[in-house]
């Protein structure tokens, strides 16, 4: 018994940030901004929407394509950065109890960016332990509630969304996730950090002066790890898988910057046109990221059953991972 991709689901907030938006809030321009990320506007969430109401309309879209019923569902895995609550509830039991998903085990998983490659490592030994049957996986952001707007080295990255899985079983080959790599090293998790308003820094009028509730980051020394260990992590699982550049169908990057992602798929040398990009139009959504962009590839009707698709994702911690991964869905 294997473990299979089964469906896709997405869900984007309908405001847009521009570039242009953010000429008027930061020393910035559309122009550097551009050249310099790829990145040409992202999706806001309103106030009204927390992270879990992203994820629940992403998971409706997964639940709908699986064709199976919510009672089916007999495990929730959400991956967040940008929790609906500092410590409990999970998010994961947020979605469950406004999906009226009820007596079955969900929690949250912290991985920053490489969160939904993560819950696909975990899916996979559930249910080819046979201890369950159809997971539901969620990477959800709402990253503009961690985003200092007056930092322009932060604020023209990231924007938020859900993406959602379901993970069931399959007795064909054809239609499994294959192998998955995953690691981390917390020597660099200073590079990427939210400083404040955990047990190191609790929330205080300090710790909200000095803006430590909101994301920090090297960037310069984050894009040079970025890119040597998410080329050597691809080398080694298709290495370790037998498999060629040539023989996968489709490259899915984590969707942080385009200058990372060229830089990779140069070096792997991976055609453009297998390689799905979304990072223009969302930005870093951090573990909604791949869900998001194989839903985008999946409703354009790139991604077809039985595809392999490469997975490669790299996230604060710091944190990393891959995937060889066939689609199993319709």
């Amino acid at each position: 018994m294997y473990a299979s991709l089964k469906s896709i689901g997405a869900y984007a907030p309908s405001r847009i940030l521009s570039n242009f938006h953010l000429e008027e809030m930061v020393e910035t321009s559309d122009e550097w901004i551009e050249k310099r990320t790829g990145i040409k506007e992202r999706r806001i969430a309103s106030a009204e929407e927390a992270t879990s109401d992203l994820g629940v309309q992403a998971a409706l879209k997964a639940i709908e394509r699986a064709g199976i019923a919510k009672e089916e569902i007999d495990l929730i895995i959400c991956a967040t950065l940008s929790p609906d609550y500092l410590c409990m509830p999970s998010t994961a039991c947020v979605i469950a109890g406004k999906l009226d998903i009820n007596n079955v085990m969900a929690f949250d998983i912290s991985a920053a960016c490489s969160g939904f490659v993560y819950m696909l490592s975990m899916a996979k030994a559930f249910i080819e332990s046979g201890m369950k049957k159809n997971i539901l996986l969620i990477g959800a952001e709402k990253i503009s509630s961690m985003i200092d707007y007056t930092d322009r080295g932060t604020c023209i990255l990231f924007g938020d969304g859900a993406g959602a899985a379901i993970i069931g079983a399959t007795e064909n080959k054809n239609e499994a996730i294959l192998d998955i790599h995953a690691s981390a090293d917390g020597r660099y998790g200073d590079l990427l950090i939210t400083p404040g308003c955990g047990s190191k820094y609790p929330c205080s009028q300090e710790t909200l002066d000095n803006k430590l509730n909101y994301i920090k980051m090297q960037g310069n020394e984050v894009y040079k790890v970025a890119v040597k260990t998410l080329t050597n992590d691809v080398i080694d699982i298709l290495e370790k898988n037998n498999i060629d550049a040539s023989q996968v169908d489709h490259f899915i990057p984590h969707q942080a910057n385009f200058r990372i992602i060229e830089a990779v798929r140069a070096k792997l040398n991976f055609p453009i046109e297998k390689t799905v990009l979304t990072v223009a139009k969302y930005g870093n959504t951090s573990a909604a990221s791949i869900p998001m962009a194989i839903n985008d590839a999946y409703e354009e009707g790139r991604i077809k059953k039985g595809d392999l698709m490469l997975l490669d994702t790299f996230g604060g911690g710091f944190t990393w991972a891959s995937a060889l991964v066939r689609f199993g869905g319709q």
